[in-house]
């Protein structure tokens, strides 16, 4: 998918590919050396999560615009992002003309909300003070173990993609589901695909 994006902003001549990461740490690295001016940020990634990043993002380059392009568009995803400092929020599969467009919007300084995600955050606004949204009680650790364990991976498996203890990992997971009050991996699943975290299919 990097590939991808690649080649489609490469073709404009107002944009130029500094360079590229796949994980959260190594782009913190580059950024600290580089210093670009944007940067198109995934929140799934191999080690560690996109809301960590986001953070240390700011710390290390204060003036990198941050895009999001994920490929969730639920406000537990959305607003948390946009709370630790992402300047624009776009999901993957938008087209050509919505990601240059969000592209250059955020890097001229301004912010980008793609329409998914603005009609889902302008409805949650309206309903925020009218209910409790359970998720947000959750950590973005917890929510990560949560979709993988909707997803049907192992304590161990998910240790491995986060680069944790399995130990950690059952804590998270021990947490979420007293957070959620749900009592098994199907309940925690049923509890996903309601919520759209993962594809009922």
């Amino acid at each position: 998918m990097r590939a991808g994006f690649r080649v489609l902003l490469e073709r404009e001549p107002d944009l130029s590919i500094v360079a590229e990461a796949s994980s959260g740490p190594e782009a913190v690295a580059l950024l600290e050396q580089l210093q670009p001016d944007l940067i198109l940020l995934d929140l799934s990634m191999p080690s560690g999560n996109g809301f960590d990043a986001i953070g240390r993002i700011r710390a290390v380059a204060p003036r990198c615009r941050i895009l999001v392009l994920s490929m969730h568009a639920a406000p537990e995803y959305v607003r948390p992002a946009l709370r630790a400092g992402a300047h624009g929020y776009l999901v993957k599969g938008s087209g050509l003309h919505d990601l240059l467009q969000a592209v250059r919007t955020v890097a001229q300084g301004g912010r980008f909300v793609g329409a998914e995600v603005a009609a889902i955050v302008s409805d949650d606004v309206v309903s925020a003070d009218d209910r409790d949204d359970d998720l947000e009680r959750l950590t973005p650790r917890e929510r990560e173990v949560l979709q993988l364990v909707a997803e049907g991976q192992t304590n161990r498996l998910i240790a491995q993609k986060l680069g944790l203890s399995p130990k950690t990992v059952d804590s998270h997971r021990t947490n979420l589901m007293r957070k959620l009050g749900l009592h098994d991996a199907q309940a925690l699943t049923r509890f996903a695909v309601r919520r759209g975290l993962i594809s009922a299919e």
